[in-house]
């Protein structure tokens, strides 16, 4: 592809993902698959300039509205180009030609735009913080709250491009081995800091290069998210239940650690995600793994398992704030239909349904993406408050190899701290005796 063919595609990605519902992952993601014919050089450069685009969000549109212009994505390339990539007009022109798969010619106020810019940069001291740090306003003052004197430091690690990271599935192969493929590639692997299992990759490649995906004998997680999984701690022989599954990321961890023995049972409220779990576990070889679909949080299945489980994963939805950097479209979507309130009421709800299901002396483990106290300690706080039964279990007793990471009662990760994406988890215990068959909160709706 010439140099003008890739900002085209760039623009109709940027185009797409402005009117389309879906996270733009989502939309990335069938875009690849629609175009396999681009080399691997090309869509590396495509994507990674519309990630750039994406982290550059509020900035691009101050400077925009500054000079009078629409925040389209026409004008966001043309003003990042000028401020992000110190490219004058003249060069701009050359690309903007309107030949074959480039983009239209600039128009004459398009280039008095560009000429304005010129000598500018992307951040200016006129901005407010909450445009220099691409903070969105629903979410700036729990963060401040949730950082203090660190909030700045935070932002910007958000800001900046998230590594690759794999899990080796230990039942179709070993890390060593994974590490020598990875470098028979070409590649420079890592071995993660944190994760038993985790490998990170630091450079752009295509993800068809991984055969291993192909196999299931490594999985793409974030080490966050495969440290939260062994939070867990489930053993060969449990029956554990993934609550809020979806499609099966922290499933497949679990079901490693439980060698293939035992009962895992992975829940959710998508059919289409469990699906997609499904075919994940069997790529994987995991042969001791159901999905289950529910109505909701309340399901009568919920009333029926009561008290059965040795382990109950709560991996609630959330807000999202901890994957910023990995998918900067979503600080900008506002959460869920009814806000952070109706957000942290929902979760509430899910935790003291899933609780019913964990057996006396069993664990309940309740997990965000989010760093926001709102969802995360505040939430738990609550819960203990209504449901005394049970006691926080600290991640250095509930898992002693994350000794190294975590400090206090709670798992809590942010990506300037850890380099991960933001999580938070907390180990519940249940020390009373398993609920009545009505269940804690009274029978669930329809039972």
């Amino acid at each position: 592809m010439t140099p003008a063919a890739r900002l085209q595609a760039t623009l109709d990605l940027l185009s797409d993902i402005d009117s389309a519902a879906r996270p733009a992952d989502a939309v990335v993601s069938a875009w690849v698959r629609s175009r396999r014919h681009i080399g691997d050089r090309d869509r590396g450069a495509i994507i990674e300039l519309l990630q750039t685009l994406l982290r550059h969000h509020a900035r691009l549109g101050w400077w925009l509205a500054k000079q009078g212009r629409d925040a389209t994505p026409r004008d966001r390339l043309l003003a990042w180009l000028v401020l992000g990539e110190g490219r004058t007009p003249e060069r701009i022109r050359r690309l903007f030609n309107g030949a074959k798969a480039a983009p239209a010619a600039l128009t004459e106020r398009e280039q008095a735009f560009l000429t304005r810019l010129r000598g500018c940069t992307i951040v200016h001291p006129a901005m407010p913080d909450e445009v220099r740090l691409e903070c969105p306003a629903w979410a700036e003052a729990a963060l401040r709250r949730r950082f203090g004197a660190a909030f700045e430091a935070e932002m910007a690690a958000l800001l900046t491009p998230s590594p690759l990271d794999l899990r080796v599935n230990p039942i179709r192969s070993t890390r060593e081995a994974v590490l020598g493929g990875l470098k028979d590639l070409g590649l420079r692997p890592e071995v993660s800091r944190l994760a038993p299992y985790g490998i990170r990759l630091n450079e752009r490649l295509s993800l068809a290069r991984l055969d291993g995906l192909r196999t299931g004998a490594i999985e793409i997680q974030d080490e966050g998210s495969q440290l939260v999984a062994l939070l867990v701690d489930a053993r060969p022989g449990e029956r554990v239940a993934d609550f809020c599954a979806g499609a099966g990321g922290k499933t497949l961890a679990i079901a490693a650690q439980m060698a293939n023995k035992g009962r895992l049972v992975a829940c959710d409220v998508s059919e289409g995600r469990l699906k997609r779990c499904a075919e994940r576990v069997r790529r994987a070889g995991i042969q001791n793994t159901e999905t289950r679909l529910l109505t909701s949080e309340t399901d009568r299945w919920v009333k029926r398992q009561k008290g059965s489980f040795d382990r109950v994963l709560v991996d609630a939805p959330c807000s999202g704030t901890g994957t910023w950097r990995r998918n900067p479209d979503a600080r900008w979507r506002s959460p869920e239909e009814h806000g952070l309130d109706g957000l942290v009421a929902l979760q509430g709800r899910i935790l003291a349904s899933a609780a019913r299901l964990v057996k006396p002396g069993g664990r309940l483990v309740y997990a965000t993406c989010s760093m926001l106290a709102e969802e995360n300690e505040n939430r738990v706080a609550a819960f203990l408050s209504a449901h005394p039964g049970f006691r926080v279990v600290p991640p250095r007793e509930a898992a002693p190899g994350l000794a190294a990471a975590v400090e206090g009662e709670y798992l809590s990760l942010t990506p300037a701290r850890h380099d991960t994406d933001g999580f938070f988890a907390a180990v519940l215990q249940r020390e009373d005796p398993a609920p009545a068959a009505e269940g804690e909160n009274g029978p669930p709706p329809g039972a």
